[in-house]
């Protein structure tokens, strides 16, 4: 079992940064890929970027390249989004999930075995 907590979602302005945290417990962390969704209202819940276990693969939505950072700390067991360059459109409820799929996979949400609360970021124009 993996229990994740995300933060650091808030009310920002279009043009500036959030860094949204998600801590986890339980079983091995560094064994899961570690990824972050978006649910806005009315619309599906969509991938926004992924991490392999060791930190070396990432991936991204092409909507959020060149703007997102994932990364992760396997001694603190966390992972984390740095977001830049925030537009209206960005606003919606972050997820935090964990899979023993691939990267290959990643985009994927079925394929995730935990999930965590959420945390909102909101963008206004």
């Amino acid at each position: 079992q993996v229990q994740l907590v995300e933060s650091g979602g808030g009310l920002v302005q279009a043009g500036g940064s959030l860094r949204l945290s998600c801590a986890a417990s339980g079983s091995s962390f560094s064994i899961y890929i570690m990824s972050w969704f978006r649910q806005a209202p009315g619309k599906e819940r969509e991938f926004v970027a992924a991490v392999s276990w060791s930190g070396a693969s990432k991936s991204y939505a092409d909507s959020v390249k060149g703007r997102f950072t994932i990364s992760r700390d396997n001694a603190k067991n966390t992972v984390y989004l740095q977001m830049n360059s925030l537009k209206p459109e960005d606003t919606a409820l972050y997820y935090c999930a964990a899979a023993t799929t691939d990267m290959s996979r990643a985009t994927m949400p079925t394929l995730y075995d935990y999930w965590g609360q959420g945390t909102q970021v909101t963008v206004s124009s």
